[in-house]
Order: structure tokens, then sequence, then C-alpha cells
């Protein structure tokens, strides 16, 4: 084969190539961010893993326009309200400040809120404010007692918005004590700082702090206009009024 036919070959199998790893690319379609009005393709999210998952101008996650979907169907939740939000996100505090009387972000590392709190031991009084917001928080730190300082410093009818990561397909969570170092953790949890992969159990968990509870989950079309992931939950942990 003269020079010039092996170039050609090599430059056609190259083609032919790249022309199959582009076609094998995963398709973009049109969404609407429900909480900056940007209309048209999202971008990937979570590493890679999760394609047409972040909304390029606001840079909005799944759970976030989740979260605006319920809040737009609930905006009493947060209407004049004492509310304390646990690892902030500043899409859900752009959402929830201008609702809330007075509101207050908290964090166990300094410099990312407002105050420096821990939320398993929160340094508040009983019956302090009247509505919390935890996502993805309870995964990494002891959710009893998390769970048990949440609902001592909600005033009555009070309410916690909570998001985790769930499996619901598992009947109980899954944890490991034994499973300790950032790899294993990764590994087993998905992530090197969470300690659990939480299962259907999760409500019993909640309940158990005294909360009572309800979950609003999105339905079609508004997980495909939004761009959610299908079955993700928040979950609505209330302090009983009486």
């Amino acid at each position: 084969m003269s020079a010039f036919g092996s170039w050609y070959w090599h430059a056609l199998v190259t083609a032919s190539y790249v022309g199959s790893r582009f076609r094998k690319l995963p398709r973009r379609y049109p969404r609407i961010c429900n909480i900056c009005g940007y209309e048209g393709s999202f971008g990937p999210a979570g590493k890679g893993t999760r394609n047409n998952a972040k909304c390029p101008r606001c840079k909005s996650a799944e759970r976030y326009r989740l979260f605006k979907l319920w809040l737009d169907r609930q905006p009493q939740a947060f209407q004049g309200k004492d509310v304390l939000h646990f690892a902030p996100e500043k899409s859900i505090t752009a959402l929830v400040r201008p609702l809330a009387r007075s509101y207050r972000t908290a964090d166990i590392t300094p410099g990312r809120a407002d105050r420096v709190l821990n939320i398993e031991a929160i340094e508040l009084p009983d019956a302090s404010v009247d509505a919390v917001i935890c996502f993805h928080v309870l995964e990494h730190v002891d959710d009893a007692k998390a769970l048990s300082e949440m609902f001592r410093i909600l005033r009555p009818g009070g309410t916690a918005a909570i998001m985790v990561p769930i499996v619901e397909g598992w009947a109980r969570s899954y944890e490991n004590p034994a499973i300790i170092t950032p790899d294993q953790r990764t590994l087993h949890f998905g992530q090197f700082d969470h300690v659990r992969y939480y299962g259907a159990d999760l409500r019993a968990r909640i309940r158990a702090a005294g909360f009572e509870l309800e979950e609003f989950t999105a339905e079609e079309p508004d997980v495909f206009r939004h761009g959610l992931i299908r079955g993700e939950k928040v979950f609505v942990a209330a302090k009983s009024a009486g």
C-alpha cells in the first residue's frame, strides 16, 4: 500500500471511530428551569454521571428544581416563618429568603454559613424556629441525633424539609461501621464523606424522632419538563401543633 493509501485508510478508520463515539454520546433534550426560567438543553452533573441535569444559567441541580416545584404548591411552609437552613445551597437560599420572616444558615465548617452549628447537637433553644431545611446532610451524620435535634428546636406546627440519597428498593438503610476510609465510603456509600445509603426505612427513622411525615414526589410531565430525577422526594416532617 502506498503512503497515501495508508494515510487515507488510517483517516477513514479514525473518522469512523470518532463518528461512532459521537453517536453514543447521550442526547440532550430541551428543558425548562423552574428556578431561573432558562429554556434549552441542560448539562451534565455529578462529574458527568447524570446527563441533562444542570441548568447552564443558574447551575441548579435536580433536587433544587424539585424543591421549587414543591415550594410553589406549599409556600406557606416558609412564608413569614423563622427558618434555619443547614448546609445552604445558593439556589435554595434565593427561593426561601424572600418568603421568610428570618432566614439563617448553618454549617459545621466555619465560613460556609451564618452560624457554625453541629446538627447532632444544635446550640439553639427548644422551640426556637418554625422551619428547618436539611438537604443531603443526614447521610453524613448520626441521623438519630440530628433528627431529634431538629424536632427539639422546631416550634409546635413547625416543618423540616428533608432530602437524602435513597434506594427505595431497599427495605433497610445500608450502614457499616467498619467502612471508614474515604475510598471505602465512596465504594459503599457513593461519596467519600457519606456514612450510609438510605433505604425505605428512612421514614421510620424520621417518625421515631417524633415527626409526622408527608412526601412530595414529582410526576410527569413535570419530571421531563424540568429535568428531575424520577422518584426523588422531598420528605416533609412536621412537628404536631398539639
